[in-house]
């Protein structure tokens, strides 16, 4: 098995930890285990002291408690399938830098970081991670299939506010929620701890499971401005408008969000309230509308390929580029080129 490594960095993809764990197993490592309500899968002590807690609860969703430390910092490759669920992230210790490509609703490089809690749906798409070596590492992770919160609403197929909100634009995004806060520390804690056994130990995970939810969500609300209440002042508008206007000059090769609020002066909250509130989407959000308007007026032109269209608006893989527009306008590039779509 190929792996690569350079400068203390190991490069890996899941099916490589697949086969590593295979091989450590045969060499008489306990890398399985069976628990109560799930699995303790671990990682071979070549790579260092760590591994995963997997508790299944009911209706698809899942409690994943990482912890451990590795020896040499690690490249992960990680492929999600279309049906990938939404992940509840909470950074007890250690951190965890993203790389993505090709993905116009995605930062492409953000760092999850220890204190902190995330939200995300990552689905049909390649990030590369990168571990940390000799850092301790403890993260609480909590899967849910976007179906599950259908069953809370008396609508069918109803998210919750907060999700529809974050899923308007499109079925990826990733959300930093901030510091994690006293209540969710209290709750992770009670996860971590759990006293309970056999049936009442899953009925009491999936309340503290939904619980961090609940938390998470109590968060995006507070932090979205209602329709009747500007969020930013004037001032701090025509500061998002700038933002906006460079997004927009440079869009074969944008700033990262981090840099986009040190140009423009505004935080990190304010910038993405600020976009809510003018442009009704997210700051990636509302690049990728733009790159597609741009495409749809390059394809009314029969003497530009799509290739070259996609890397006018700021696709470097053709293929992401025809993903984003059929997603988007329901059908490809090519076909609305030819006039196929009327």
């Amino acid at each position: 098995m190929p792996i690569s490594s350079r400068r203390g960095v190991l490069a890996l993809t899941i099916e490589d930890i697949k086969e590593l764990q295979a091989q450590a197993e045969q060499q008489g490592e306990l890398i399985y285990q069976k628990t109560e309500l799930g699995i303790q899968e671990n990682l071979p002590r070549k790579l260092g002291e760590a591994g995963i807690r997997i508790i299944q609860i009911r209706g698809g969703l899942t409690i994943c408690i990482g912890s451990g430390q590795l020896w040499q910092t690690l490249n992960l490759e990680r492929h999600h399938g279309r049906t990938f669920p939404v992940v509840a992230k909470f950074y007890l210790s250690g951190s965890c830098r993203v790389k993505t490509s090709g993905v116009s609703e995605i930062e492409p490089d953000y760092e999850e970081v220890a204190g902190y809690n995330y939200l995300d749906h990552l689905s049909s798409m390649t990030k590369f991670e990168q571990w940390r070596s000799n850092a301790p590492l403890q993260i609480v992770e909590i899967y849910a299939n976007v179906d599950y919160f259908c069953n809370f609403s008396t609508t069918k197929n109803t998210l919750p506010r907060p999700l529809q909100i974050l899923m308007q634009d499109s079925e990826r995004f990733h959300q930093s929620l901030g510091k994690i806060t006293p209540a969710m520390v209290q709750v992770l804690q009670q996860i971590l701890h759990c006293p309970y056994q056999g049936s009442t130990q899953q009925l009491y995970l999936e309340s503290k499971a939904l619980e961090l939810l609940t938390l998470q969500f109590a968060c995006l609300e507070a932090d979205s401005p209602t329709s009747s209440q500007r969020p930013l002042n004037p001032s701090d508008l025509e500061r998002v408008q700038y933002a906006r206007d460079i997004l927009v000059k440079h869009l074969n090769n944008p700033p990262s969000l981090t840099e986009l609020t040190h140009q423009v002066g505004l935080s990190d909250r304010k910038l993405k309230q600020g976009f809510r509130f003018l442009f009704g989407t997210t700051v990636f959000g509302y690049l990728r509308d733009y790159r597609m308007k741009q495409a749809q007026y390059l394809l009314h032109s029969h003497h530009i390929t799509v290739a070259q269209i996609a890397n006018q608006v700021g696709y470097r893989n053709p293929e992401a580029f025809s993903t984003a527009f059929r997603r988007k306008f329901g059908v490809s590039p090519k076909a609305y080129q030819l006039g196929r779509w009327v």
